[in-house]
């Protein structure tokens, strides 16, 4: 069984950001973690392919400045591969762009028998692009 998991890394929360005046951004100082939501999924995925007799796990995700705390996280627990999609031209994006990379980045992976994706990312709670 082929599974695919999008992930997300957010700032820590136990480290306070702060937010750039001029912009109203959010400034992400020091290292990504994995969402903790995202973290369930990829465990269940792990679980699922090892209840349907073998299968790989792989995870897809998004983030800034080629971040990638939060997949090392994923990959340690047992995921086969990741997929970081990671360009400036992407700072900002919005939840329908955001979900059109994901789906370009499940692509290059190759199709899944199964994605998974979180109800909602704990840095933004909109719960349009898990």
């Amino acid at each position: 069984m082929k599974i695919v998991v999008c992930v997300k890394q957010i700032p820590d929360p136990a480290t306070p950001g702060s937010l750039d005046s001029s912009t109203n951004a959010l400034e992400r100082d020091g290292k990504l973690i994995l969402d903790d939501s995202d973290a369930y999924g990829v465990e269940m995925a792990l679980q699922l392919a090892t209840a349907a007799g073998g299968g790989e796990v792989s995870i897809v995700s998004m983030a800034p400045n080629g971040e990638m705390s939060g997949m090392r996280t994923a990959l340690a627990m047992g995921a086969a591969r990741g997929v970081l999609v990671s360009d400036p031209a992407l700072a900002g994006s919005d939840a329908l762009t955001t979900a059109r990379v994901l789906a370009a980045a499940i692509k290059k992976v190759g199709m899944p028998d199964l994605v998974v994706a979180a109800t909602e990312s704990t840095d933004g709670y909109t719960g349009t692009v898990p």
